[in-house]
């Protein structure tokens, strides 16, 4: 299998596959409702809805890094705000996910392997640091949702 392929199936394990720390991001998504995922239960803190828009940007951002576009992500573009609450936007919300998700995999699945140990634009990181990232940034965050769909529930 080449790395690549590897980073691909990191990326798809952490996100809705068979992740050995335990459950994948979308798997821990499973059974939220808009309500419990806009709710705010920890002060101060991000709600569901908020880190999955989060997670959209980045799931976004990084096919453009890939193509050796420099993309940064501030403010709202990295924390985009929930406007809409409704049940039908949550699952909009969750359907732009996955495509953005399969998006970003076809994008990790194209790249050139031979060009992972280069570094990223605007960056002091390699496109492996990139890729990697991206499987630690799922997981992070859905730890994240992980105790709030506890605090909710």
């Amino acid at each position: 299998m080449s790395e690549i392929s590897r980073i691909a199936d990191q990326l798809d394990r952490a996100f809705d596959g068979d992740a050995w720390h335990g459950d994948p991001l979308m798997t821990i998504l499973d059974g939220v409702t808009a309500a419990q995922a806009a709710a705010h239960p920890i002060p101060n803190a991000h709600s569901m809805w908020e880190i999955v828009h989060h997670l959209l940007a980045w799931k976004t951002a990084v096919p453009i890094r890939l193509r050796g576009e420099v993309k940064e992500l501030h403010g709202a573009e990295d924390w985009p705000p929930v406007t809409d609450t409704s049940d039908a936007a949550w699952r909009n919300c969750l359907s732009d996910l996955r495509d953005k998700h399969a998006a970003l995999v076809a994008a990790a699945r194209a790249f050139p392997e031979s060009k992972l140990n280069d570094l990223a634009p605007a960056r002091d990181h390699s496109y492996y640091v990139l890729l990697h990232g991206m499987v630690q940034h799922d997981l992070y965050h859905a730890g994240q949702i992980a105790i709030l769909k506890k605090a909710v529930s």
